[in-house]
């Protein structure tokens, strides 16, 4: 058996370096396990446009068709694409390969049992490990696989356009930036539907990355859309990660829109349509979320962060919609699924039925909450990541502190999350105050403390 290093096998996905950790001997395997773990007779696999995706994809193909399962090969498609297959089709799983955000050099694979519902570190993936590391997946059943093709674009786009009121539409003045990644495939069907002036940024789709990496949360790969933004006047900017299941947002001055308050913007268009229903967002959000939640009548319900995490709860509780501060948004009516599609036509259809430009709709939530972002610190080792949260839960006794994820701590005016990554030693900070000192303030104590 081909040497596996184990650290490919992540909290959410398969990812790593292409040759030297994501392979075609290392996909062939997963596509046996995969199989094996879901007992699966009929799956997707679907691709991005990295330039190791078709012989990683072929690889996984014919590990799962030795495995005994038949395969539909749907080409080159977004992740959530990926998921409507499933779905749609009413097969066993799907994967997606594809490293979303990461750098060119990185492949690996999303996967997915029926009804698109996730494989993680704690369910699936985890097992895959051990079946691959152990060399011990089953022997295939002697019946080899059948493979055939299949296409999900236009129903695709058929679905997204049904979450808003087409003719409701204003038309914006709107910058896309695809990152040469898999947005560039399908926004065009999408955005030729509607009557927004659109200019249209790194819509080629291209592995090779030859403007930016696909990866809208670092500034840099920003860079273009704002300075567009601002020279054409436009009333909004979105920008798509690599494999186009997460979308984010540049307001109409160029500054860049935080998760937490697209969360709640979205939480207000859901709930304008869908009086009474249940929101879900994560530990680390800004009080925002809850308090735009509790204005138009909804439940909100806080959760730890993670999408096998959100999906098990959005499931449990029938919430109609669920979202992350990194830009992951959950649709219960795309199978409880994220998608990086549907916010942007949402985030539209609001502006129109308010008249508003994004800047215009955000203005009353920035001139409420301050929030600090996410700030990352790395420490000495895995260990020292525990020591420092049971020091943050001593030291912040004297608020509401509780562990749902990580350390969070309420007090009146401010209050704070820090969590520790899944797969190395750093913890990440986000906090809010109730005035920008007050931020600030309580912002510089936290992070001196976390790093002494």
């Amino acid at each position: 058996m081909a040497s596996v290093n184990p650290g490919i096998f992540k909290a959410y996905d398969i990812r790593g370096i292409y040759p030297t950790e994501i392979n075609e001997d290392v996909a062939r395997l997963a596509g046996r396990a995969f199989v094996a773990y879901l007992g699966a007779r009929r799956i997707a696999v679907s691709r991005d446009m990295r330039l190791s995706s078709p012989s990683v994809a072929a690889a996984f193909i014919d590990g799962a068709r030795e495995q005994g399962a038949d395969v539909v090969d749907y080409g080159m498609l977004g992740t959530d694409m990926m998921y409507f297959a499933v779905c749609r089709d009413g097969l066993d799983g799907g994967a997606q390969i594809t490293a979303s955000h990461n750098p060119k050099e990185y492949n690996g694979m999303k996967l997915v049992r029926r009804e698109a519902f996730p494989l993680s570190g704690d369910a699936g993936i985890s097992d895959m490990r051990e079946m691959i590391l152990g060399d011990s997946i089953p022997a295939p059943s002697g019946r080899r696989g059948s493979l055939r093709q299949a296409d999900v674009t236009a129903d695709y786009v058929e679905r997204m356009l049904s979450f808003i009121d087409v003719s409701a539409i204003r038309p914006f003045r709107t910058v896309l930036d695809a990152g040469s990644g898999m947005a560039g495939a399908v926004a065009p069907a999408i955005f030729d539907r509607l009557p927004c002036q659109t200019t249209r940024l790194c819509f080629d789709v291209d592995g090779t990355f030859p403007n930016h990496e696909a990866n809208p949360l670092i500034e840099e790969n920003r860079r273009d859309i704002v300075e567009r933004v601002v020279a054409e006047r436009a009333d909004i900017g979105i920008a798509w990660d690599g494999d186009a299941d997460r979308c984010f947002f540049i307001d109409g001055g160029g500054e860049f829109v935080a998760g937490d308050f697209v969360t709640a913007l979205l939480a207000e268009a859901f709930l304008i349509k869908t009086p009474g229903a249940k929101i879900v967002y994560d530990v680390r959000a800004s009080y925002a979320v809850k308090d735009t939640v509790a204005a138009y009548g909804g439940t909100a319900l806080m959760n730890r962060v993670g999408h096998a995490f959100f999906k098990k709860r959005m499931r449990e509780d029938d919430a109609v919609f669920g979202g992350e501060v990194t830009g992951h948004y959950y649709f219960r009516d795309f199978y409880f699924a994220d998608n990086g599609f549907i916010p942007a036509l949402l985030i539209l259809e609001l502006m129109s039925k308010k008249g508003q430009t994004l800047a215009e709709l955000l203005a009353p939530l920035r001139e409420r909450y301050f929030i600090s972002g996410e700030i990352n610190t790395k420490v000495a080792s895995m260990a020292e990541v525990d020591r420092k949260l049971d020091g943050l839960a001593r030291r912040y006794a004297d608020g509401h502190v509780y562990r749902m994820d990580g350390v969070s701590v309420e007090y009146p005016d401010w209050h704070f999350n820090v969590r520790p990554s899944n797969t190395e030693p750093l913890l990440r900070l986000n906090l809010e105050g109730a005035t920008p000192d007050v931020m600030a303030a309580r912002r510089d104590d936290v992070v001196a403390f976390i790093r002494s």
